[in-house]
């Protein structure tokens, strides 16, 4: 089963409605720079809290599309329409798009 993925190119600027974004990083990436609104699931909890996650379609992100792809994949197993960022935050940072933080430093992708 291959993974749907998009690059940074195909994302939508602003986001539209109805997009969800799902990001898998840990607390610590989550904390220094994310997307406003994003769902924030670190991988490893998903099977637990995967009621979490919203109806609709759903881009799933992390630091550069490996953890996200893992997402993806469990997510389409379980009947979500999920899509994974390749290149992750890298990509999203990179491409100027906006990015909040918890730290009250400006956001970044560590």
């Amino acid at each position: 089963m291959s993974i749907p993925t998009v690059s940074i190119d195909g994302v939508p600027d602003p986001l539209p409605e109805g997009l969800h974004i799902l990001d898998v990083r840990e607390d610590v990436e989550w904390a220094y720079g994310h997307i406003e609104g994003a769902t924030h699931i670190p991988l490893s909890e998903l099977p637990a809290r995967v009621s979490e996650v919203p109806d609709g379609q759903t881009l799933v992100v992390c630091k550069i599309g490996g953890r996200s792809a893992q997402a993806t994949m469990w997510l389409a197993n379980q009947g979500y329409d999920a899509v994974n960022l390749d290149g992750g935050m890298l990509d999203w940072e990179a491409a100027g798009r906006p990015m909040v933080s918890e730290t009250g430093q400006p956001p970044q992708v560590v």
